[in-house]
């Protein structure tokens, strides 16, 4: 009987060790993910589909090509959809995989830069503003200051020329929620 009690006083003690293990693991567990931030998430999709509702309810729909500190460019069916990453409300799609910390030059490349790039190739673009049924913006991009950008407004299937130009809009950069541009 004494090697019956024996055995059974360490089994349990086994038992309550692998528990301690598990408890402390779990905690470890818990730690990390309270660092990981949704950016990290969104990379580590890339090239996959996702599914995006926004600020104002416009959804976004594609494969993740490109991912900065601040905006995503998804790939739709219809062209290139440039996404403020604070407009994100939902998002859908994602694993629990984690990407690799952005670089340096990555990590620095905000909205604003991106928002250059567009400004630079005079694509005509479609605005959606992160506020509820403030409409689409259509026009090209002129200009993007640190903080905003001016937007020549015209029809999206016109050219940016002086008589297609009804004026020009200032939106600061917080209250945008996604620019698209067509497939060309």
């Amino acid at each position: 009987m004494r090697w019956d009690a024996l055995f059974a006083d360490l089994e349990a003690q086994l038992v309550a060790a692998d528990d301690d293990v598990a408890a402390m693991h779990a905690e470890r567990v818990r730690a990390e993910v309270a660092g990981v931030e949704l950016r990290d998430r969104l990379r580590a999709a890339l090239g996959q589909r996702v599914a995006l509702r926004l600020a104002g309810g416009e959804r976004v729909d594609g494969a993740l090509r490109a991912a900065g500190p601040d905006w995503l460019l998804v790939e739709e069916v219809a062209g290139e959809a440039l996404v403020a990453l604070p407009a994100v409300v939902l998002a859908e799609g994602l694993t629990r995989s984690l990407a690799a910390p952005a670089g340096a030059v990555e990590g620095r490349l905000g909205l604003a830069a991106a928002l250059r790039g567009v400004a630079r190739d005079r694509s005509a673009v479609r605005i959606w503003l992160r506020a509820e049924g403030s409409g689409v913006l259509t026009g090209t991009v002129d200009r993007v200051g640190a903080d905003h950008l001016d937007l020549a407004r015209h029809a999206v299937d016109e050219a940016r020329r002086a008589g297609a130009v009804r004026g020009v809009v200032t939106v600061p950069l917080p209250a945008l929620a996604c620019l698209r541009r067509s497939a060309t």
